[in-house]
């Protein structure tokens, strides 16, 4: 991390939906925060403008113009910061560059990247860099992941204490979500298969539970693509859309951290939706549903849900630790606004400040949230974005 600047957080991207979230949370969480210096960037000065009175942030707050296709202008607002914080995506379309100039100049980098090809190739590219230059690289700063990865981590604690040691097995289910998932995250997904579509030798990166772990392959994971009945918890499941990027960066994480939850860690994530006939019909509903959401009618980049939608949103997952013997250790994260955009741009607000002001001593390279931050961000979390951890009986 560079150690001095005159921006702590520059949020790039603000004049689209998630990053004015993330400029308006910024705004009223740090108001009065004199240590905190943050600008808001994006192509156009007249939007900014137009958003940074809209937002009611401080008339003086800082402007920069940047343009994801002029490197210039990126540099020049690299130059200025401590971080980047960035909202434009997808990222293989538009956060390469930013991504390489950040891990060159020493500037850390902070993204909502559920994109786990792109990002496989963006440590495999950059990470001697942003190790060299002092760059601290933090992808999936949103609903992916954070909440999964952090209650991965969250019963593992509770398995340390209660079985002596860490489970080998962690199931995350979704028990409800209400509230859409951002058009950034199905355009991510939709520029992700045109380009193994275009590309096949993608298909095994996109396929491999462990491709964001190089290097390292564990053990056989669930393929978690149909609905089955699971007896301990008494409830069909269904597959859940974001476990590919989620399931991904957990075990990155565990890899990260040192393999705390061993080399032969088994985890999924999966819907929960409910017993019997009707359980199963949820099910089946949910893997259709699944297909519209990155479909033709998903939500474009920049559009999102009103206030009202977002306030109402909500989110509840639950975490099954499993002990060799059959033991279990439960635990949930709850989330008090829509996963995709009213949760999301507190997460990654607190990630930022987290990352620079708790965790100065993280070194250089490409990182994980949950595993750079640990119990410091569920501190941030819990404190001001709106999100619970806790054990459950």
């Amino acid at each position: 991390m560079k150690s001095s600047s005159k921006f702590d957080i520059v949020v790039y991207g603000a004049t689209g939906f998630t990053g004015q979230l993330v400029a308006e949370y910024l705004a009223a969480r740090y108001r009065g925060d004199q240590q905190l210096k943050w600008a808001m960037a994006g192509r156009s000065m007249d939007k900014l403008k137009s958003v940074r009175d809209a937002i009611g942030a401080p008339s003086d707050t800082p402007l920069i113009a940047a343009d994801a296709g002029d490197g210039a202008s990126l540099q020049a607002m690299i130059d200025q910061t401590k971080s980047v914080l960035t909202t434009v995506g997808p990222y293989q379309l538009y956060g390469s560059d930013l991504l390489a100039a950040c891990a060159a100049s020493g500037t850390d980098y902070l993204d909502l990247c559920g994109e786990p090809v792109w990002m496989r190739q963006m440590i495999g590219k950059h990470e001697a860099a942003a190790k060299a230059s002092g760059a601290r690289i933090v992808f999936s700063c949103g609903f992916d992941s954070v909440p999964f990865e952090l209650g991965a981590f969250f019963v593992q604690e509770e398995a340390k204490r209660v079985f002596g040691g860490p489970a080998s097995r962690v199931k995350g289910r979704v028990r409800d979500m209400r509230g859409t998932l951002s058009g950034g995250t199905a355009a991510s997904g939709r520029a992700t298969f045109e380009a193994v579509a275009k590309d096949l030798s993608l298909v095994a990166i996109l396929n491999d539970p462990f491709a964001l772990t190089p290097g390292f392959s564990g053990a056989k994971q669930p393929k978690g693509n149909k609905p089955f009945y699971e007896e301990d918890l008494q409830s069909w499941t269904a597959p859940f859309m974001m476990a590919l990027i989620n399931t991904r960066n957990v075990h990155r994480s565990n890899m990260l951290m040192g393999f705390p939850y061993g080399k032969e860690f088994v985890y999924d994530e999966m819907v929960l939706t409910g017993p019997g006939e009707k359980g199963e019909a949820n099910a089946k509903r949910v893997m259709a549903a699944n297909n519209e959401k990155t479909g033709p009618n998903a939500r474009k980049p920049g559009e999102g849900p009103s206030k009202e939608e977002r306030e109402n949103g909500l989110y509840d997952l639950l975490y099954v630790a499993i002990a060799p013997d059959g033991r279990q250790v439960r635990a949930s994260v709850k989330g008090d606004r829509d996963p995709g955009y009213g949760s999301t741009s507190k997460m990654i607000s607190e990630c930022a400040v987290c990352l620079l002001r708790d965790t100065p001593d993280v070194p250089a390279g490409f990182w994980t949230p949950g595993a750079a931050m640990q119990h410091k961000l569920i501190k941030r979390l819990v404190d001001n974005a709106g999100l619970t951890f806790q054990v459950e009986g």
